[in-house]
């Protein structure tokens, strides 16, 4: 069985989870299929992560975690390079010139609430969970909190890293988690209408966008806007900026060329 299911609908890439029996468990191996799919996506303009089974994803396999810790050094080597490559990961979702969607159906928790909030956006039914519980497994959900505490408030973030508690999708998308909450049986329906609908723009517009605005939320203020005023001038030299104006002034739809 394919740890990832990949499927194109026009200009959007639908990667899903697919190891439903163990509730999709960023696994070494899934990860490494993941992230692949990422980094192969090709002309797509829009990426969606979604998944099947009864969980979205239920963050690192314990289990085999805690084997390790017979390894002679403790296991320290093999913990490493499992949170190097979770990391490595989460950077690849930030750093893709395609805007990703997380498409949310069910339980997402530890790794599996970190990888919502590495994605740019979220749609999630209103059935879903989400949650950080590690720390109520003496794991401190460091990792997760890197994405997390850049989505939601300090506080709130820290409410859910210190406690553990799960919150349903209705209180995910009040704290910004998830951009909102859907009925379950339009889920798909509704993560793909936005996915088209931002697809429809330019990739290399969007890809420029995207990377601005990640490398300018950092910075002060001064900085920021130093940043911003470039990127606006880079956007206007692309192909697709002139023709944009371009299609304003002549009052007719553009026709991006994605450069």
């Amino acid at each position: 069985m394919d740890y990832v299911l990949t499927e194109t609908d026009g200009r959007v890439r639908r990667i899903v989870l697919n190891r439903p029996a163990q509730r999709n468990l960023l696994t070494p191996e899934m990860m490494t299929a993941l992230a692949d799919a990422l980094k192969s996506a090709g002309d797509a303009r829009v990426i969606v992560i979604a998944s099947d089974g009864p969980a979205y994803c239920a963050g690192h396999d314990m289990k085999g975690m805690a084997s390790h810790f017979t390894d002679e050094d403790g296991g320290r080597a093999a913990f490493t390079a499992l949170f190097d490559q979770c990391s490595d990961l989460m950077s690849t979702i930030a750093t893709l010139p395609q805007p990703v969607i997380a498409e949310v159906h069910s339980v997402a928790v530890a790794a599996g609430c970190q990888l919502v909030a590495a994605c740019d956006m979220a749609i999630a039914a209103d059935t879903a969970k989400f949650g950080t519980t590690g720390v109520r497994f003496g794991l401190y959900c460091s990792t997760p909190a890197v994405p997390l505490t850049r989505v939601v408030g300090a506080k709130q973030a820290a409410e859910l890293l210190m406690t553990g508690d799960v919150i349903d999708a209705e209180a995910a998308a009040a704290m910004g988690l998830i951009n909102r909450a859907v009925p379950a049986d339009q889920l798909t329906a509704e993560t793909m209408a936005l996915a088209h609908r931002i697809a429809a723009n330019s990739g290399a517009v969007l890809a420029l966008g995207k990377t601005a605005v990640r490398e300018q939320a950092g910075a002060d203020l001064t900085a920021a806007y130093a940043r911003a005023s470039r990127a606006m001038v880079d956007n206007l030299m692309l192909n697709d900026g002139r023709e944009g104006l371009a299609a304003f002034a002549q009052k007719r739809h553009p026709e991006w060329h994605d450069s």
